[in-house]
């Protein structure tokens, strides 16, 4: 049986009209203040999806964080009823399709613990075939609207991650939020709200994009034949879409990836797929998306503002 695997990486490609504001609260229960502009968030990871747990009207449910969506994406599946204020009509774009008309809200505000964003929008789309398949409760989806004020500490060793506030250059409010040591960093540009990095292939630079719910790393099949030599296939799969369309896709792992002489990687879980539409999407060329496979390996600093990538030093385990 071939596995069934789901990435969630979201565009939005227009943005029609005004709503009205309602007074819909999201919170994060589980959220630990650690000053008046720091909170840390626990996660638990299903399959390879980082996922928070959230209340929104009165519901409880998880949310999934993806740095590859721009908004806020609330699950049409729980919010039946409320459709008063959701009449914009928007088209977002995946990795494998259009998802047509997908609608959209404002928030009035969405609170991280004491943390309040104030007039917040949203989009609206049935994500129901992903909790069949993840077997979960899912409120939506948290993305780069949410997170770009924040400087983003992703730790996959704690399975926490802390949000920062930060100022319009990018300087954090508060500047003795981390303990670990940093070991390095990276410049990225920011095509709309898709990070992207340039790494090392055997040698060859490659262009990537950066999303935290790319349950594994993409490679375009059109890349550089003497970086593709680093692709070793070993499966077929099945790849589906934000809309729930699937294709059949290779799978095995990348080998030789490097972004500084000290940040590199093991080998790396990926499969082989076309990023034409995405690209297309985009206005860029993208020769790759790196997700879980980059963060399990390197504890992640983002911050949005000065487009940069900050590493942390792993932990010393004693045998």
């Amino acid at each position: 049986m071939r596995n069934i695997f789901y990435i969630l990486l979201f565009s939005t490609l227009a943005l029609f009209g005004s709503n009205k504001e309602s007074n819909q609260i999201l919170s994060f229960p589980q959220a630990e203040l650690l000053n008046s502009y720091t909170t840390r968030i626990p996660f638990k990871l299903i399959d390879h999806l980082i996922v928070i747990e959230a209340e929104l009207l009165n519901q409880k449910g998880n949310f999934i964080i993806d740095t590859g969506s721009e908004t806020l994406i609330l699950n049409k599946n729980h919010f039946k009823g409320k459709n008063s204020n959701l009449d914009a009509l928007k088209q977002t774009s995946g990795v494998i399709d259009f998802i047509d008309n997908p609608l959209e809200k404002r928030l009035r505000e969405f609170i991280i613990k004491d943390l309040v964003i104030q007039n917040m929008l949203s989009d609206v789309i049935d994500l129901s075939h992903i909790e069949i398949s993840k077997k979960m409760h899912l409120l939506g989806i948290i993305g780069y609207d949410i997170l770009k004020n924040y400087e983003v500490f992703i730790d996959m060793h704690l399975n926490q991650i802390t949000l920062s506030k930060v100022n319009a250059k990018g300087e954090k409010l508060d500047n003795s939020v981390y303990l670990e040591k940093l070991i390095d960093s990276v410049d990225f540009k920011l095509k709309k709200h898709t990070i992207v990095i340039e790494a090392s292939v055997d040698g060859q630079t490659l262009k990537f994009g950066l999303d935290t719910a790319a349950e594994y790393n993409q490679l375009n099949k059109k890349i550089n034949k003497e970086a593709l030599k680093q692709f070793f296939p070993k499966r077929r799969m099945q790849l589906i879409g934000a809309s729930g369309k699937k294709i059949e896709v290779l799978a095995g792992k990348l080998y030789r990836v490097k972004l500084t002489e000290s940040i590199y990687f093991g080998p790396m879980q990926t499969i082989l797929t076309n990023l034409n539409h995405l690209n297309k999407a985009f206005g860029t060329r993208l020769d790759g998306i790196l997700g879980y496979e980059f963060f399990r390996q390197q504890r992640t600093i983002i911050n949005y503002k000065k487009e940069k990538l900050y590493f942390v030093k792993n932990p010393l385990y004693r045998q």
